[in-house]
C-alpha cells in the first residue's frame, strides 16, 4: 500500500502557545491516513542554549502534548514530533509518535548532545513503532545521525522507514556534511528516510525524503518554512546489504577515547 508522508520544516520557539499554533497549522494541511514528520523540540521549544528550561512550565508542555495527541486523532494522521519532556529527574529530549488511533508513544534520545549532558536525562532504548499503512518505523534525533550503529539496529529490528527529527542550525558546520550522513543512513540500510529540520537561516541539515538507494526524492529549500509531500512504496526497502554483514570478522567492541566534542555540535 502506498504511504503518503508530509515533512514540515517550520520555526520552533520557546513559547508553547506559538508552537501549538504551528502544529495545528501543519495538520490543517494534511489528509487522513498521512504520516507527518515535524522537527526536534517543536512542542516545547529547543536550542543550543537550554537555559530557558529553567522557566519552562512542565504543565504547559504536558498540555501541549495532550493537545497534539488529540489533534492527530481528530485529523486521523500519524505524527512524529519532537519535544523536551518532563520526566522523573528532570527533562528528556523526546520524539513522540502520535497515532491516528490510540495512546502516544515516546522515544528518548539515547546519544545526547554536549550541551544536553547534565541538563537532560538520556534514553536507553531504541524502539520501533508499528504505523497503520506505513509498516514499522524507527526514529532518531539530531546528533544521532553520527552513530550509524543505532540506525542499523533499527533496520535489523524491522524498520522499513526512518524518521529523523532535528534542530540543526549551526553556521560553523561544513556545508553538505549532514546531508551526506542522511544519504548514507538510507542507502547503507536500504530504508526510506524522512528528515524534518527547523526553518532557520543557519540551517545546515536538509528536510528531505530519501529512497532506500539514497536517492533524494524531494527536498525543501533551506532557511524558510515549507511542507513537502511524497508517496512511498515501502516494499522497496530491503535487506540485501544487512544480510551480507560479516559479524564473524567485525564486531563493534572498541575502547572509546575521552570525549572531544566538535564546538557547537548538537
Amino acid at each position: 500500500m502506498p504511504t503518503s508522508v508530509v515533512v514540515a520544516q517550520v520555526p520552533v520557539s520557546w513559547d508553547t502557545a506559538t508552537n501549538r499554533t504551528t502544529f495545528r497549522e501543519v495538520l490543517d494541511e494534511t489528509r487522513p491516513g498521512e504520516v507527518v514528520v515535524l522537527p526536534e523540540g517543536l512542542l516545547s521549544g529547543y536550542g543550543d542554549d537550554l537555559s530557558p528550561l529553567d522557566s519552562l512550565d512542565p504543565d504547559e508542555v504536558t498540555d501541549a502534548v495532550r493537545y497534539a495527541a488529540g489533534l492527530a486523532e481528530r485529523k486521523q494522521v500519524d505524527v512524529f514530533c519532537g519535544t523536551l519532556l518532563p520526566v522523573p529527574g528532570g527533562w528528556c529530549n523526546a520524539g513522540l509518535y502520535f497515532p491516528a488511533r490510540g495512546a502516544y508513544q515516546e522515544y528518548r534520545k539515547v546519544n545526547l548532545a554536549v550541551h544536553e549532558r547534565g541538563r537532560l536525562v538520556a534514553g536507553d532504548r531504541l524502539p520501533t513503532y508499528d504505523v497503520a499503512g506505513a509498516g514499522t518505523v524507527g526514529m532518531q534525533l539530531c546528533r544521532e545521525i553520527r552513530f550509524p550503529e543505532q540506525w542499523q539496529h533499527l533496520a535489523a529490528a524491522g524498520a522499513q522507514l526512518f524518521v529523523y527529527l532535528t534542530n540543526a542550525a549551526n553556521s560553523r558546520e561544513p556545508a553538505g556534511v549532514w546531508r551526506s550522513h542522511l544519504i548514507s543512513r538510507a542507502a547503507e540500510n536500504q530504508r526510506f528516510l524522512v528528515s524534518a529540520n527547523i526553518a532557520h537561516p543557519d540551517q545546515h541539515c536538509p528536510s528531505l525524503v530519501l529512497s532506500p538507494r539514497g536517492e533524494v526524492l524531494g527536498e525543501l529549500p533551506a532557511g524558510r518554512p515549507g511542507l513537502l509531500r511524497h508517496t512511498l512504496d515501502l516494499t522497496e526497502a530491503g535487506d540485501w546489504y544487512l544480510g551480507q554483514r560479516r559479524r564473524d570478522v567485525v564486531a563493534v567492541t572498541y575502547q572509546a577515547s575521552p570525549d572531544r566534542a566538535t564546538p557547537g555540535e548538537g
